[in-house]
């Protein structure tokens, strides 16, 4: 993960940790991989991925009964179903991402027949 952040401009990087830091804060036991050739996070299976684009930080994983419970707080990020785009030109909404990736969680733990402690 970290030489993927490394290939990129310093302000997309100082982006990615942010989002990086986010997303570990809300899943400490995550495994940190690459896998589609993105950042992902990995707990029971894939949690969340992330990859930089020209404009972007493109943000992979959220599943349908997420995209239904968060559609409001998601519809000015949402873009093909399952991935959402965070403009660079906007702060990252954090406590989306973190309530995103402890759903995520959930839902991994959920499948595996795991109850989540939290």
């Amino acid at each position: 993960m970290d030489e993927y952040i490394a290939t990129f401009p310093k302000e997309t990087q100082k982006i990615m940790e942010e989002l990086r830091v986010a997303i570990k804060a809300a899943a400490p036991d995550a495994e940190e991989k690459i896998a589609y050739q993105m950042p992902t996070f990995s707990l029971n299976g894939n949690l969340v991925l992330f990859a930089a684009w020209k404009n972007h930080i493109g943000f992979y994983g959220t599943s349908d009964a997420i995209q239904e419970t968060l559609k409001n707080e998601l519809s000015m990020y949402a873009n093909e179903k399952g991935s959402l785009k965070f403009p660079f030109n906007k702060p990252l909404p954090l406590e989306l991402i973190q309530k995103i990736v402890k759903l995520r969680v959930a839902e991994n733990l959920k499948n595996a027949g795991i109850k989540s402690g939290k």
